[in-house]
């Protein structure tokens, strides 16, 4: 075998390895994130707890995953992203089974505490892993399967808890699915490929990868994208159900409406990635934010039926742009700084999809659900001037790469 053949079968195996330890964790990680859902009516029935505490409990897991991603980045960049991303998979998973043995409900907040630190570590090591392992439109297709595997998570590990508890009582439910996390913290350390970025000494590169032209405000105004793209979402799914009411729908169809969003969301996040890939990402993401604007607006006449049939559409486009954004950090930021990047950007639009329903429900109780539904379709409008000028910045990267 040649010293060629040798250096291409080693580059494959990082990258197998890359995307397997990433889409891994994602599903995981994203899955431990949505089993919360489950869990809420089985905790206000276990402990006798008012929706004002079950919402405590669901700010306190999500609120410590945005607030410590930066925190992980930084600390990866000290001690190594293998040794950061096991260790919160391991604390992801050890929340869940001290949530089994929990006795109160200050227990039980400590608990989720301690497994959204750990969910902090995998968005922007996860997705710097696969950024480093991945170049050029490869990095975007690869970053968009990553995305997909975390929707893969969100339904079959709710999907998984809910059938142990056909078998065993939730505390001990919960223990074996926490377990697996403990289990899989290894898994990750032994096989996560170690990158020359992961040494202490990264942010200091000046190797020929880290030469590439990064302008002063690409990142910018692709994280504002990103704030607005997941702000308008949430808002969405938040309006979604009350829309759906009043045109008539039961609880098993909203139920049922939702799954159709999430479906096309979960196609979406991957298809669109491949899109962008051909496309160019300020063309696709005309494309998702114009679909979306134009579903939104032709969702609140339609009948229930039809409404449902738009559905997927809407997610499609709704979740397509995400993995078209994360897609392009790389592109903007040099290739030492990006676990910071993806932290920051992970951090931002979190955050602004945690805050953005209840700036939504304040408006929507002044001027109604419909309206504050048109508003939600404009301002997802704004994306595409801020694209615009982004354009250059994006071309300039692409360049210096090629």
């Amino acid at each position: 075998m040649t010293a060629t053949s040798i250096s291409d079968a080693e580059g494959k195996s990082v990258e197998h390895r890359a995307m397997g330890v990433a889409c891994g964790a994602h599903a995981l990680h994203d899955g431990y994130t949505d089993l919360i859902y489950v869990m809420l009516p089985i905790w206000q029935q276990e402990f006798g707890l008012g929706y004002a505490a079950l919402g405590l409990m669901k700010t306190v897991f999500s609120g410590t995953l945005a607030g410590f991603q930066i925190p992980s980045g930084f600390v990866a960049e000290r001690i190594g992203p293998a040794l950061v991303l096991a260790l919160g998979t391991a604390l992801a998973g050890i929340g869940y089974v001290a949530a089994g043995f929990s006795s109160g409900v200050a227990m039980l907040v400590a608990a989720l505490f301690v497994s959204g630190l750990g969910a902090s570590t995998q968005h922007p090591l996860g997705s710097s892993l696969i950024a480093h392992a991945f170049a050029g439109p490869r990095s975007l297709k690869a970053l968009g399967t990553y995305n997909f595997a975390g929707d893969i998570g969100k339904m079959t590990v709710p999907a998984a808890a809910s059938l142990l508890f056909v078998i065993l009582p939730w505390r001990h439910a919960l223990m074996l699915l926490g377990g697996m996390g403990v289990v899989a913290a290894a898994a990750v350390f032994v096989a996560m490929p170690r990158m020359a970025t992961d040494t202490k000494g990264a942010g200091k590169s000046t190797t020929a990868s880290s030469s590439k032209v990064v302008s002063n405000y690409g990142f910018p105004l692709l994280l504002s994208v990103g704030v607005i793209d997941s702000a308008t979402r949430m808002a969405f799914l938040t309006f979604l159900p009350f829309v759906l009411t009043a045109k008539g729908a039961s609880l098993p169809t909203i139920g049922a409406s939702l799954t159709l969003v999430f479906a096309g969301g979960a196609a979406g996040k991957l298809v669109c990635a491949f899109i962008g890939a051909r496309m160019g990402v300020v063309a696709t993401v005309w494309l998702t934010e114009a679909v979306t604007t134009v579903g939104i607006v032709a969702l609140l006449p339609l009948p229930l039926d039809a409404a449902l049939f738009l559905l997927p559409v809407i997610g499609v486009a709704l979740n397509g742009t995400s993995s078209v954004l994360y897609g392009s950090v790389p592109d903007l930021v040099e290739p030492a700084r990006r676990t910071r990047a993806f932290s920051i950007f992970y951090t931002g639009t979190i955050g602004a999809g945690a805050v953005s329903p209840a700036i939504y429900g304040v408006l929507g109780d002044a001027i109604g659900v419909n309206a504050v539904l048109m508003v939600v379709a404009a301002m997802v409008l704004l994306t595409l001037p801020i694209t615009l000028i982004l354009k250059p910045a994006l071309a300039a990267a692409s360049a210096s790469a090629s």
